[in-house]
């Protein structure tokens, strides 16, 4: 069986300015580790024994997304460039198209760049358990065993049973929903969050995009067959690809599919969406506090700080967000910073 990893890069990340923004978004940040995220989502794959990656990015993230794969990778990845944004279900399409070049019977990996998954081992053992229903004409989902009812993810519902272990049917997708819905949904005990992750073989997923998204597989396939092509790069054909009417995996094929199977994820997920989040997942001081950098702590609780080159101090304060980058400070309580998105575009109107 040959895997083959499907990095998806495309996300502007505003959810973490002022350090995430559009010409640096937090994929290519140092957040969890000293490795990037994007670097940490290919890593945490050795041991699969997969080929190298097809990561899927625009134009303007090029360089950096091959400067930082070089610094890890022994095999050369294949970088696909688009044109524009069109969300997942095409992107995916022109990586699949990719990966039949390598293998016509390849089983690809899709995975956002920018999650943090604690327990490698795990994630590893998930993804073979995934690969093995995937080669047989499966298309798998991971979905993630809910610690809390987050109104913050979408969701999974499964069959009750296994159809193999650890493998459950895909009854349904789920909207975020408000906290009652997913208090529900955590005591019903057949719902996961949505992971955003897929294993499928790459045949397959054209198979059933072409059955439910006929103009779009087309205009995706012929996007890549038409791409422009060098040593470092591979530019989806503009003329093919600007046509596309846009749209998730999930909503184009995931939703309707009759082959669609959940491998359950118990790893440490987090898709980092937020400052709060980060201070969430990391290792806190007696106080609390996640502080990176050099901070001036006096009474301050339950906090996350983090400076650039220079020192930031902060006075009594409680359950708030302070980041300070070289083009813009944020200050937020805790509890707003969903708002943060907003202060990200009302920024751009200050350029």
């Amino acid at each position: 069986m040959t895997i083959i990893p499907v990095i998806l890069s495309g996300g502007a990340g505003t959810r973490l300015w002022p350090l995430s923004c559009g010409d640096h978004p937090k994929q290519f940040l140092s957040l969890i580790s000293e490795k990037t995220m994007i670097q940490e989502t290919v890593l945490r794959l050795e041991g699969l024994d997969a080929m190298a990656p097809i990561v899927v990015c625009g134009e303007a993230h090029r360089f950096i997304v091959a400067e930082q794969l070089n610094q890890i990778c022994r095999a050369k990845p294949s970088i696909i460039l688009e044109p524009l944004a069109r969300n997942t279900a095409p992107a995916i399409a022109a990586a699949c198209r990719c990966a039949q070049d390598i293998d016509k019977e390849a089983v690809v990996v899709v995975l956002p760049s920018d999650h943090v998954i604690k327990d490698a081992a795990a994630f590893r053992k998930a993804v073979l358990i995934a690969a093995n229903q995937a080669a047989g004409g499966s298309l798998v989902t991971f979905g993630i065993v809910p610690t809390e009812p987050n109104t913050g993810y979408g969701y999974v519902k499964t069959a009750s049973f296994e159809v193999a272990p650890g493998v459950f049917n895909l009854e349904k997708f789920v909207e975020k929903p408000c906290l009652e819905k997913a208090k529900e949904y955590l005591a019903d005990g057949n719902y996961s969050w949505n992971s955003g992750m897929f294993v499928f073989r790459a045949d397959a997923f054209l198979r059933e995009l072409a059955e439910f998204e006929p103009e779009m597989h087309s205009l995706s396939v012929a996007a890549y067959e038409n791409a422009k092509k060098d040593d470092d790069f591979i530019r989806l054909d503009k003329a093919s690809y600007e046509k596309i009417r846009g749209n998730s995996i999930d909503y184009a094929v995931m939703e309707k599919t009759s082959h669609g199977k959940v491998v359950k994820l118990d790893a440490g997920w987090n898709d980092v969406g937020s400052w709060s989040a980060l201070w969430e997942i990391k290792e806190k001081d007696s106080d609390g506090n996640v502080l990176h950098g050099t901070i001036i702590n006096v009474g301050m609780r339950n906090s996350y700080v983090r400076g650039a080159k220079r020192a930031v101090a902060v006075i009594g304060l409680d359950n708030v967000v302070v980041v300070d980058s070289e083009d813009a400070v944020l200050v937020a309580a805790m509890d707003k910073v969903q708002d943060v998105k907003l202060a990200a575009e009302r920024a751009k109107t200050l350029d």
